[in-house]
């Protein structure tokens, strides 16, 4: 008898616990799963930093492969969600939202805050310069996210 209610519990319980999700099946519905590195390849993204340079200027400032492992870059990054967010459909247009929200705020931060003082000018020109640096860096990463999601 104990036997058989051990057998019950056991066949109605069921795990909770969810495993690292393997590869989608052929006929699964959404979006397809981006392939982060193999569209890295195709859009030959490190001979394009080999060739403008950007690996030399990186290792002349002290960051090479053997210092991104030592600090351990790639985990933090993913413990951030930088990587996972490469890889989110949402993301290239959540970047072009911020980016339109930051070249807006900028003139209406300039219009809206008087001249009265220097600090208040200073302000207006923090304010600005923020919006625009910050606004263009968001819509150049909405594009690059984008193109890297799309490689084909």
């Amino acid at each position: 008898m104990a036997i058989q209610k051990s057998t019950k519990l056991s066949a109605t319980r069921k795990s909770s616990t969810t495993v690292f999700p393997g590869p989608r099946p052929p006929n699964s519905s959404g979006p397809p799963a981006v392939k982060l590195l193999s569209n890295v390849e195709k859009l030959r993204l490190l001979t394009k930093a080999e060739k403008a340079g950007l690996l030399s200027l990186a290792e002349s400032l002290g960051l090479s492969l053997s210092t991104v492992e030592r600090l351990g870059l790639l985990s933090k990054a993913e413990d951030i969600g930088v990587l996972s967010a490469a890889t989110d459909p949402k993301t290239p247009s959540f970047l072009l939202s911020l980016s339109l929200l930051l070249l807006a705020a900028g003139p209406a931060f300039v219009f809206f805050v008087p001249e009265e003082n220097a600090a208040q000018v200073a302000a207006q020109v923090a304010v600005a310069l923020f919006s625009v640096v910050g606004g263009s860096a968001a819509f150049a990463a909405s594009r690059f996210v984008s193109n890297l999601q799309r490689a084909n």
